[in-house]
């Protein structure tokens, strides 16, 4: 069924839709500086408690690598007009904060389950910014804005973190199963 100006619903609700898309890609971008802020936090914290050990250099790379990720991305919001909605941000930090009180076999320590359970989650992370980083490069084949090929080594730097991860994930998984 047509409207009076002879265009259809679904037109009407894609051109809707591509109104509205500005105020949609601000939503999912300070979603992700969310999730950046709570993955820096918890990198930060995983490269900390192991320092010293045989992963600490690898660990605050990474750490590294990811802060600067979340300032990039923050660039990029600022490059489109994104304002950073600060509520979102204290709710990443929040989070991980929260993410500190499940219970790992130890009252007030890490616990060997605590390593595992953190670089599972550091790779989930890692994951989610790459499939941002990928969401964005689609938005550039509409928004000059967007340096594609920052956003494409950005992917790539994302895969590198996300297979450094699972490495220490099986070093910790390993360590994990013989300690059973």
């Amino acid at each position: 069924m047509g409207d009076n100006d002879g265009t259809t619903r679904t037109e009407n609700s894609v051109e809707r839709g591509a109104a509205a898309e500005p105020e949609l890609l601000g939503i999912y971008l300070n979603d992700h500086l969310a999730g950046a802020t709570m993955g820096t936090e918890l990198i930060h914290r995983i490269a900390a408690a192991h320092q010293g050990s045989d992963d600490g250099a690898v660990l605050e790379r990474l750490a590294q690598e990811i802060a600067e990720d979340r300032a990039a991305l923050i660039e990029i919001m600022g490059v489109l007009g994104v304002p950073v909605r600060q509520y979102k941000v204290v709710l990443g930090w929040v989070a991980e904060k929260a993410g500190r009180l499940k219970p790992n076999g130890k009252l007030l320590e890490r616990s060997p389950l605590s390593s595992l359970e953190e670089l599972e989650i550091m790779r989930l992370g890692v994951e989610g910014k790459r499939a941002g980083w990928k969401t964005l490069l689609a938005v550039a084949e509409h928004d000059d804005r967007l340096d594609r090929a920052r956003l494409e080594e950005l992917i790539a730097r994302a895969g590198r973190q996300s297979d450094t991860l699972e490495e220490l994930r099986m070093r910790v998984s390993v360590a994990f199963a013989r300690a059973l």
